[in-house]
């Protein structure tokens, strides 16, 4: 594992940087998986102040050997390890948005960086990274004699060209799954948590210039378990929570269909610490279900290994938001069913919030991190038993303390 890690991060070839101390404005997201925030972030991304990832921290934190099977026993961490290596790949990875023709060599290195991190045992191999250089060159000088511009087009061109004979591997992605896939993720290691990320079209890299000047945007649900450490990445930032609400029922029920995917959320592979899961209604039905954690670790993750998967379900959802309100950080709150129904709204009191111009437009919400096409009351499918769990105490109390009501004809 330390060898693949080490091979990739010289693969990558990224550049050191001192920018940290000078980054004065950071924004992060706090919420529980599935509650909206990778389209938040979509949609904030869009606007020219602000500066975001093309994905999320997570596979950073284990370039640079922090978190599970480094130096924690969950999403918590104490201490950030080789901190300006972790930087380095963050300002990396950090762009704008710019308009006009896409920066082509621009866009295929960020291709070749974030595919190491996708498919690192495979990738690592010689062979096959030299393949992978030679696909991109190819598909690239063709984007430049026809002059692609769409971005679909070109994600589909990469993609089928640099898997041409594993297609399987595009089901992987983002939008890109194939409905009737039988196969699940069974890669030997993982650095990105599926599905995987696409490097995005009309975008330029962050550069000195911009960092007194721009916000830094971060959206990870694991950083509810570590809220400080932005502090200590930007020690002279100003550092702006905003916290992305949901309803359990909704939320709950896209962390179940997460957790039975079979090509989705592959989070932790506990075969490699030696560790069996036992979660009944997911162990005993899917072939992954003993060995694959999916979504966050909350810090009492453990306790879960051999409960219900609703169970296990409603307690990322509960300890995330467990963890924001005991931590009492100031933030502004957010409901993701508000934002659905009045997004230019939210959006104003966002940037109102943020110190921004307000956004001239909102971009085409895109379907981000979907499990199956978005619906109203999609919660319905497991109406009693999320209807049970909404009879507990916690449930409701913390239903409360977000401003939800406990009525489910409100809920979207």
């Amino acid at each position: 594992m330390m060898d693949v890690i080490d091979v990739v991060n010289n693969l990558r070839e990224v550049a050191h940087t001192d920018l940290a101390t000078r980054v004065k404005n950071v924004a992060v997201i706090l919420t529980s998986p599935r509650s909206g925030s990778s389209l938040l972030k979509s949609v904030l991304s869009s606007h020219p102040g602000i500066a975001s990832l093309d994905g999320e921290m997570e596979p950073f934190l284990a370039l640079t050997r922090n978190g599970l099977a480094f130096n924690a026993d969950s999403d918590a961490l104490k201490s950030i390890d080789n901190q300006d290596t972790l930087l380095d790949n963050i300002f990396d990875d950090m762009t704008l948005p710019v308009e006009g023709e896409s920066d082509y060599t621009f866009l295929k290195n960020r291709w070749r960086k974030r595919l190491l991190m996708q498919f690192p045992a495979l990738f690592s191999e010689e062979r096959a990274y030299l393949q992978l250089i030679h696909d991109l060159d190819a598909v690239f000088r063709l984007a430049i004699e026809k002059r692609i511009q769409g971005e679909a087009m070109l994600q589909d061109l990469v993609l089928s060209r640099v898997f041409k004979s594993e297609t399987w591997r595009q089901d992987y992605y983002d939008g890109k799954k194939n409905p009737a896939a039988s196969h699940w993720f069974n890669e030997p290691f993982k650095l990105e948590e599926p599905p995987f990320v696409i490097p995005r079209q009309h975008r330029r890299q962050l550069e000195s210039a911009d960092v007194e000047h721009k916000i830094l945007l971060f959206k990870t649900p694991p950083d509810v378990y570590r809220i400080g450490m932005y502090e200590q990445l930007f020690p002279n930032a100003s550092i702006k929570y905003l916290h992305l609400t949901r309803g359990y029922a909704q939320s709950v029920n896209g962390l179940m269909d997460g957790w039975l995917s079979p090509v989705a959320f592959f989070s932790r592979d506990l075969e490699r610490l030696g560790l069996e899961l036992s979660i009944k209604g997911y162990s005993d039905t899917v072939s992954f279900g003993k060995r694959w954690w999916k979504f966050d670790l909350p810090p009492n993750w453990q306790e879960y290994m051999t409960a219900s998967l609703e169970e296990v379900c409603l307690n990322q959802w509960l300890s995330a938001h467990q963890a924001i309100v005991s931590s009492q950080v100031t933030s502004l709150s957010v409901s993701f069913e508000e934002f659905l129904s009045s997004p230019a709204a939210i959006m104003q009191k966002i940037t109102s919030y943020l110190g921004l111009p307000d956004m001239q437009s909102l971009p085409v919400f895109p379907v981000t991190m979907a499990t199956e096409a978005p619906k109203i009351r999609r919660w319905h499918k497991r109406e009693a038993s999320l209807l049970r769990m909404g009879e507990r105490k916690d449930v409701q109390m913390m239903m409360d303390t977000l401003a939800y009501s406990m009525n489910p004809e409100t809920w979207l």
